[in-house]
């Protein structure tokens, strides 16, 4: 009967296997080739940096996949091309507006470059059907990943750019696309009219995801270069790390607070974070982990992005953070989540009168929080009353960011339900909880799911075209892709039984004595 039994499910789970490669195949992206460094300049090693981002064949869909920007241009060139060398400065004049930490208008276009002279780039410059240098695509970032081009698909999202070839005739393309008016003297914080309001309108909070990234790598920063990691913040420091590790909605920083933690141990040991110890060498020890994944930008705010330098940005990315945070907590989390936020907040925010002033507003809390509903009730009102307090603070001394100023959050705008009558102030404080829940939960993270669904059906036409190409090659039986599942999902019940009847059959021997 064991023989018999292995028989059966022997070539069902190796077809199981085989299903599962395919699947895997087409989804799988090398996120250790830097996805973040689309958003920083690419030193080329000369006196100007180059703005264009230079892709491969190993990091193509990957930085494509995770770039905040709307749209993207790709560039297919060949570096032995006399006229792509002429037009880089070209490219690289209109680059310098969307791409880099100091970029005039981040998180519109993602620009890049492909050398299809490249042997590694072969393949990728043959899908996209390249007969000349340079050709440029333009289309939403997702639609390349693991896309093609032909120039037959009419319906296809990706556009091939005709008249782009010198830096005025681009960014005038560009415009007719977007409806816009940059020009190529655009400076950063001299255009106010171009910046998109995140008051008017509560669909922005969505790129907010890549400045609370920011903010997590930007705190993080600090904390070591200021060593302030001692025998009496260690705690505090893990209970906040694990509250990310579970609850940050980015991805990316879950995954790199929790591979921190695992390794705190080894790195800050707490037998020599002692207070008389004044040159601790591990506080470097940290420096290799990446928080929030590599290369995250500097200065390149989306939502948090103020009109004039100096104004929001760390401020406001750690505020989201905290409100994202407090939206994601169970009830019976709630407490320790609030004492987790005062005591970080008290601890390693480095402004001093900031600190002290939100744990005063943590020290008036009398009575344990039970809800989760209570927590981000109180944690807006905490909002309110530090805003309430920079107001005049800001009026006073003229510091304030003038299209951001200081106001009791949200908005009428925002949030009409919120209020019960015409006067400020007065709350329903259940519509502002479902309303709090909605933008820092379901809205924070919506360009995450528009990306899983997007790659989630690029992949699933993948395997179509892995299924046709193998069928194609070769005289195997054919198996459409719905019984491949089915035979996969069967393959997976045999299995379960499989290891439930070994299971009984080991049950019925005699115990022995493993130790």
């Amino acid at each position: 009967m064991s023989s018999g039994f292995r028989l059966l499910t022997t070539p069902l789970l190796l077809w199981s296997f085989l299903s599962l490669s395919l699947l895997s195949s087409a989804s799988i992206i090398n996120h250790a080739a830097g996805s973040r460094l689309l958003l920083r300049a690419v030193n080329s090693g000369g006196d100007q940096p180059d703005f264009a981002v230079d892709l491969n064949a190993t990091n193509f869909d990957a930085v494509l996949k995770d770039t905040p920007a709307t749209f993207a241009i790709v560039e297919f060139f060949a570096h032995w091309c006399p006229a792509c060398r002429n037009y880089k400065p070209q490219y690289e004049k209109v680059a310098r507006l969307f791409n880099g930490a100091n970029a005039v208008h981040p998180g519109i276009i993602l620009m890049t470059r492909v050398d299809c002279a490249n042997k590694i780039n072969t393949n990728l410059c043959d899908k996209f059907s390249i007969s000349h240098y340079p050709t440029l695509f333009w289309g939403p970032p997702s639609k390349f990943v693991g896309g093609s081009w032909n120039g037959k698909d009419e319906k296809s999202k990706i556009v091939s750019i005709e008249d782009g070839r010198t830096s005025d005739r681009l960014l005038k393309w560009i415009n007719t696309q977007l409806g816009s008016s940059y020009k190529l003297e655009d400076e950063k914080y001299e255009n106010d009219e171009l910046l998109q309001s995140n008051f008017s309108d509560p669909g922005q909070i969505a790129r907010a995801v890549y400045d609370v990234e920011e903010a997590t790598s930007l705190a993080f920063d600090i904390i070591l270069e200021n060593k302030m990691i001692k025998q009496e913040t260690r705690a505090t420091l893990i209970k906040f790390m694990q509250l990310m590790t579970a609850h940050h909605p980015s991805r990316r920083c879950r995954r790199g607070s929790a591979d921190i933690l695992v390794n705190f141990d080894d790195l800050y040991p707490s037998n020599i974070l002692s207070p008389s110890e004044k040159n601790n060498t591990q506080h470097g020890g940290l420096t290799k982990f990446e928080i929030c994944g590599k290369e995250v930008p500097r200065g390149y705010w989306m939502f948090c992005r103020g009109s004039k330098n100096g104004t929001r940005g760390f401020s406001c990315g750690l505020w989201v953070l905290l409100h994202s945070l407090s939206v994601r907590v169970e009830n019976e989390e709630s407490q320790m989540a609030f004492t987790s936020i005062c005591d970080f907040i008290h601890k390693f925010f480095a402004c001093e009168e900031c600190s002290q002033h939100f744990y005063n507003m943590c020290s008036r809390v009398s009575t344990p929080f039970t809800t989760t509903r209570d927590f981000v009730l109180w944690l807006w009102t905490a909002h309110n009353e530090v805003n309430e307090r920079l107001k005049s603070t800001e009026a006073l001394y003229s510091t304030g960011d003038p299209k951001f100023p200081k106001a009791i959050w949200p908005s009428r705008h925002l949030c009409p339900e919120c209020y019960t009558t015409a006067r400020d102030g007065d709350w329903d404080r259940e519509e502002v909880y479902k309303f709090l829940g909605r933008y820092y939960g379901q809205m924070l993270v919506s360009l995450y799911v528009e990306k899983e669904k997007s790659l989630f059906g690029q992949a699933q036409m993948k395997i179509r075209a892995v299924s046709e190409d193998l069928i194609q090659s070769t005289n195997a039986l054919v198996v459409p892709v719905g019984a491949a599942v089915g035979i996969a999902v069967a393959s997976c019940l045999f299995g379960a039984l499989a290891c439930f009847w070994r299971s009984q059959q080991k049950n019925r021997k005699p115990r022995r004595n493993w130790s």
